[in-house]
């Protein structure tokens, strides 16, 4: 992992910019007056069902539990030549 050391002045102008790097894997040390005094790193992914991605979502309360009426989602849409298959995995790249 590359690492870098940039100035609290300049992360605020270029923020943006900072996480794209850190997004790529850089690891960027926050400095003010020369010290460190904060790290940006990637994320670790997790390896976390479905199930367990939702529920982790509803405890930090970005989602609402789905209530126990007793619908249920409708199935997907078929397309033909596998499609969606094909959309997924095109966005999953990106």
């Amino acid at each position: 992992m590359y690492k870098a050391s940039v100035g609290l002045r300049e992360a605020k102008t270029n923020l943006s910019r900072l996480v794209k790097e850190v997004q790529k894997g850089t690891e960027i040390i926050l400095t003010e007056r020369g010290k460190p005094v904060a790290r940006l790193t990637p994320l670790e992914q997790e390896s976390l069902s479905l199930e367990q991605r939702l529920t982790k979502l509803e405890h930090a309360g970005f989602l609402e539990p789905m209530k126990k009426s007793g619908r249920k989602l409708p199935p997907p849409l078929p397309l033909p030549d596998q499609k969606a298959q094909r959309f997924l995995q095109e966005d999953r790249d990106k």
